[in-house]
């Protein structure tokens, strides 16, 4: 009997309803290759744009009518079950974290990796659990606070959506680089967000951070549910708006402030980077784990068999920290 693989199929774009069940031939390792067994991955909010084609522009890459990489999932943790030929940096029973990107498949039993990808031992101070989310919310916002917007110790940081996936690791990177933070969330999660790193928690509900006198010198809109035009006069003079969230009014603003202007609206394709690039900072990151600054915070953990529950959570805008699939 061939051995096979579970995964979960986007049949077209739509809502959760649309993942399918599929089981297709295990692979074997090729040249160059890790075959994982995978014991966690993540459901996150850029594995729910994916599976719904949002926004309409990024079907040219993903695929005009369904993926062309069907398979769902870009975040996991599991162990090395076999090396193809030529394998260096991993053997065969070693425990491992790190994302597929384009390529997608996370959601699924197995995975073929290819070892000179985004695709590090996981350290033993995290679960398979939390390390499925690694390359999610703090890999992302290592990227947006320290590279994109070069935020400094000293700074007022302003995160938007700070229990989320993103914001709950941003806090507490932007904690660790010595910033004064302020985040936004509802009621229920002020607590959390506060132990989390934050100075000052906005009730988003109540309060209207542009109507406030406070001027921020990094505004970290993680949810994308604000704009830099809203946001602009919430900035120091040299203030900076980043946002991972792309659309055309970004795009916009981008331009504008590239050509004139101290205040500066910035983006950044995090799991579009080179994993050269990207590998160095999984090992910040992990190095601020072990030496406790950072905790990835786990919402819900379903089942592998329950991807269409744990993506209708997600949907929801409610999910503090990071929804896994075990």
């Amino acid at each position: 009997m061939t051995a096979t693989l579970s995964a979960w199929s986007v049949q077209h774009y739509g809502s959760p309803a649309v993942l399918a069940p599929v089981s297709r031939p295990l692979p074997s390792a090729g040249p160059g290759e890790v075959l994982i067994r995978i014991r966690a991955s993540g459901a996150t909010r850029a594995d729910s744009m994916m599976r719904a084609g949002t926004p309409r522009f990024a079907r040219l890459f993903l695929g005009l009518r369904r993926p062309r990489n069907d398979l769902a999932g870009t975040c996991l943790s599991g162990e090395v079950i076999e090396v193809g030929a030529g394998v260096t940096r991993f053997a065969k029973g070693e425990a491992v974290f790190g994302e597929t990107g384009m390529s997608f498949g996370a959601n699924a039993s197995h995975i073929c990796l290819g070892e000179s990808g985004v695709l590090m031992p996981k350290p033993a101070s995290l679960s398979h659990e939390e390390a499925a989310v690694m390359c999610d919310g703090p890999l992302t916002s290592l990227n947006f606070l320290r590279e994109v917007a070069g935020l400094r110790a000293g700074e007022k940081v302003l995160i938007l959506g700070a229990s989320g996936s993103l914001g709950s690791a941003g806090v507490q990177i932007a904690a660790a680089t010595g910033a004064d933070v302020t985040g936004t969330c509802s009621a229920r999660n002020a607590e959390m967000v506060t132990a989390l790193g934050a100075s000052r928690v906005i009730d988003y509900s109540a309060q209207d951070f542009t109507a406030e006198a406070e001027r921020y010198d990094v505004i970290y809109d993680t949810l994308g549910v604000s704009s830099f035009a809203k946001a602009r006069g919430s900035l120091t003079d040299s203030g900076r708006y980043v946002c991972p969230v792309l659309g055309l009014g970004l795009l916009g603003a981008m331009g504008r402030t590239a050509i004139a202007g101290p205040r500066k609206a910035r983006f950044s394709a995090t799991g579009m980077l080179k994993p050269e690039v990207l590998r160095p900072m999984l090992g910040t990151l992990i190095e601020m784990v072990e030496k406790g600054q950072l905790s990835p915070v786990i919402d819900r953990v379903y089942p592998l068999s329950e991807l269409i529950e744990a993506h209708w959570h997600v949907e929801t805008g409610r999910k503090r920290g990071n929804v896994v699939v075990a």
